[in-house]
């Protein structure tokens, strides 16, 4: 007999991530904390599809929109959506960030309607234009006060990289030179420059980080987007 807390085998047509796997319990934990109890969101680059059919059907009164660039991914998602069907997950979408604005379905809530936008492990596995893509795209779609979350692997100044991290990215880099781990100051700028406050970093296992941005309403200012220690808090 199987252990009982074995993962659940992958669906037919389906991906599995080990990381997502494990990745998936603390970042739900946070998505409760963070998130009011209904909205609509908007997930990017939802690759294997295990976050979207997990986070929806733990949040039931989210509507999920996962989206993903890639037609195999967007397979995996379904498949995944099958096996843990939720009432509100959404059928994936094919998005590529770079695409501006974003063409999403008719059907759902226009520019400025969306409660929150979330995307994991995509910024240091996509070219740098695509951070500033994924802001200025959240920032259009997001109602005021809504959240953009990201969850990844970041370089902070003033702080000391994991040696696992600096693995990784050197890895990434050998692979793909327009691969790599993004800096924190960097990102919180590009998001300062599209209209969204860093508000909150989370320190998440495996040396990530869950970052909490939102829209700002216009003339305000951008405090505490330089990625320092004392953004929010740290678990």
């Amino acid at each position: 007999m199987p252990a009982t807390d074995s993962p659940p085998l992958p669906p037919l047509q389906a991906r599995s991530s080990p990381a997502a796997e494990r990745n998936k319990g603390p970042i739900l934990a946070e998505l409760l904390r963070l998130l009011p109890a209904r909205g609509h969101l908007l997930e990017v680059a939802a690759g294997t599809g295990q976050h979207a059919a997990h986070f929806a059907d733990h949040l039931p009164g989210w509507a999920w929109l996962p989206t993903d660039p890639d037609a195999s991914s967007l397979a995996s998602i379904t498949a995944w959506s099958a096996q843990a069907p939720a009432a509100r997950l959404h059928t994936p979408w094919q998005l590529d960030v770079r695409v501006e604005p974003w063409p999403l379905p008719a059907t759902s809530p226009g520019p400025g309607d969306w409660d929150a936008v979330f995307c994991a492990n995509m910024l240091h596995i996509a070219p740098w234009a695509c951070c500033g893509a994924l802001m200025r795209g959240a920032a259009r779609l997001l109602s005021p006060g809504g959240q953009l979350l990201t969850y990844g692997p970041y370089l902070v100044a003033d702080e000391p990289t994991a040696a696992g991290n600096q693995a990784f990215d050197a890895d990434l880099r050998r692979r793909d030179p327009q691969w790599g781990l993004r800096w924190l100051h960097d990102v919180a700028a590009e998001a300062a420059a599209a209209g969204l406050a860093l508000s909150e970093r989370v320190a998440m296992p495996a040396n990530n980080l869950l970052l909490v941005f939102r829209r700002a309403p216009t003339g305000t200012g951008t405090s505490g987007i330089d990625g320092s220690p004392g953004v929010g808090r740290a678990r």
